[in-house]
């Protein structure tokens, strides 16, 4: 039932073919240039990668496809994004089936729980499966946030251990640690605030950008565990660009853009999402054009040993 809950974890992209399936020999490559860069966890079903189009069978396809490539390296982690009890424990078990390691779980879609019906949804599933548990709380996009009280709920069960710190609130970090400690492991959500929160003591980041620039996203998380943050800093300001195609609501076209012009996928996206076109799409190439104009030459970060 354990994963270490820190490091990058890639929310990584889904990849279609041009009549619309999954392109899985692209998913393969990108899923390795991600291993290649030292990630240390896969996230996939996440809004970055259109899991809302997704039919179940494709989502399973994907997670046995993904324990197959990455044989154990790390460990591979499925988004629960549901609109009832029932279908979430059904998803935690046919991950767990699957070969997936760990959950991460929004709270009910559609219907605006309260505080009392989001921890029990939280707990059911907990209850229900073997699998660790990452609470996404991301109350700005999903409009239900886990308050510290509820989260004192929550760690009763074991296997509720960690949280996608999304509530673009830095203090949030340190009112989690002040309350919880190391109980709750803390993700930064956020790429545009990723290194200030590994910096104020977030365990990890669930990123969006590494999916075109995996290195780059490592480099950073490992200089700043490393103890060298003016170093982590001159990668970040270089990336921050970049790292703004993330918080966005094209954010899938966006980052597909970028991975096209890192050779590590395409820009197909499955209706009613459309590729970028016209002056929007011009905008986005040229951030990307710029940044891999004056990409940084990265230190062996690698062979870091942290602090």
């Amino acid at each position: 039932m354990g994963i270490n809950w820190s490091g990058v974890m890639p929310a990584v992209t889904t990849k279609f073919t041009d009549d619309d399936q999954l392109d899985l020999a692209t998913f393969e490559l990108n899923v390795k240039a991600q291993l290649e860069a030292g990630v240390h966890g896969i996230i996939l079903g996440g809004t970055l990668g259109e899991a809302s189009t997704l039919s179940d069978n494709e989502k399973r396809t994907l997670v046995r496809e993904c324990v197959r490539i990455v044989e154990g390296k790390v460990p591979v982690i499925i988004n629960i994004a549901e609109q009832t009890t029932k279908a979430a424990v059904e998803a935690a078990a046919k991950a767990e089936e699957d070969g997936a390691k760990g959950l991460m779980m929004l709270p009910p879609m559609r219907y605006k729980a309260d505080a009392r019906e989001t921890v029990a949804y939280y707990k059911a599933v907990a209850q229900s499966t073997s699998l660790p548990i990452m609470v996404y709380n991301n109350p700005v996009d999903y409009g239900i946030k886990v308050t510290l009280d509820m989260f004192a709920d929550l760690v009763e069960h074991d296997n509720i251990q960690a949280v996608k710190e999304s509530t673009r609130d830095l203090s949030n970090i340190s009112r989690l640690k002040n309350r919880f400690g190391d109980r709750i492991k803390i993700l930064s959500g956020v790429d545009t605030l990723a290194l200030e929160s590994l910096l104020m003591g977030a365990d990890g980041w669930v990123a969006g950008l590494v999916c075109a620039f995996p290195a780059e996203t490592v480099a950073i998380y490992e200089l700043a565990k490393a103890g060298r943050p003016e170093e982590a800093i001159e990668i970040y300001r270089w990336f921050l660009p970049l790292l703004e195609l993330d918080i966005n609501s094209k954010l899938v076209q966006n980052i597909k853009l970028a991975e096209v012009a890192t050779g590590l996928g395409t820009e197909n996206v499955r209706a009613p999402r459309l590729p970028l076109i016209g002056e929007e799409r011009q905008n986005v190439l040229r951030i990307i054009e710029e940044g891999l104009a004056s990409r940084p030459t990265l230190p062996d970060y690698k062979k870091l040993a942290t602090v």
